[in-house]
């Protein structure tokens, strides 16, 4: 190895921990988005369970955007893991909800948007973790968007704040690791 290599060391992560007003107010954020989340997800499901036919489109903007009441088994985009698709993606979003909660606790208050982002995909997550529990047919999705043949997955309220989320996230990360490796290269 190289003895130069091995006498570096790379700069301390700068932490910072926030007061106790800042922890109440990022608790106050993520409860508050998760439960709205929640919230908003149930009672659009629960309003198109009651209302409408099963694979009845209802056009809402011509063919483009539809609203069309499916059970979905499976997880984003018609993934299917067979049989096991309800239990799998049951374990999965536990994981995820836990996963995220730990990042959530270690993401300072000054990061709104990661912790916004953090709490949207929470909430989507167990918004459809709920309809798993409830009911072995599946997810209520109902969004239904493309032209003739050419159409998205119909999705919910839950799928949409799972995606920007997880997008949120994405880039905020991104961010950080670009942000980090500026200041490494500053110190170097």
């Amino acid at each position: 190895m190289n003895d130069t290599l091995m006498t570096q060391s790379e700069p301390a992560p700068s932490v910072h921990t926030d007061t106790p007003a800042e922890a109440r107010s990022k608790t106050a954020l993520y409860v508050g988005m998760v439960a709205g989340v929640v919230i908003v997800d149930q009672i659009t499901k629960f309003i198109v369970e009651r209302n409408m036919r099963l694979y009845d489109p209802q056009p809402v903007l011509g063919d483009f955007f539809r609203l069309t009441f499916i059970y979905n088994r499976g997880a984003a985009f018609g993934i299917h893991v067979g049989g096991w698709s309800r239990i799998v993606f049951m374990l999965l979003a536990v994981v995820a909800t836990i996963a995220l909660g730990m990042m959530y606790r270690s993401t300072p208050w000054r990061d709104r948007a990661r912790l916004i982002a953090i709490a949207g995909v929470t909430g989507g997550a167990i918004g459809n973790l709920i309809d798993r529990v409830r009911s072995s047919r599946g997810v209520v999705d109902f969004f239904d968007v493309g032209l003739a043949g050419l159409r998205w997955p119909v999705f919910n309220v839950a799928d949409i704040f799972v995606t920007c989320g997880a997008l949120v996230l994405a880039y905020s990360l991104w961010r950080e690791e670009q942000h980090t490796e500026r200041e490494r290269d500053a110190a170097r």
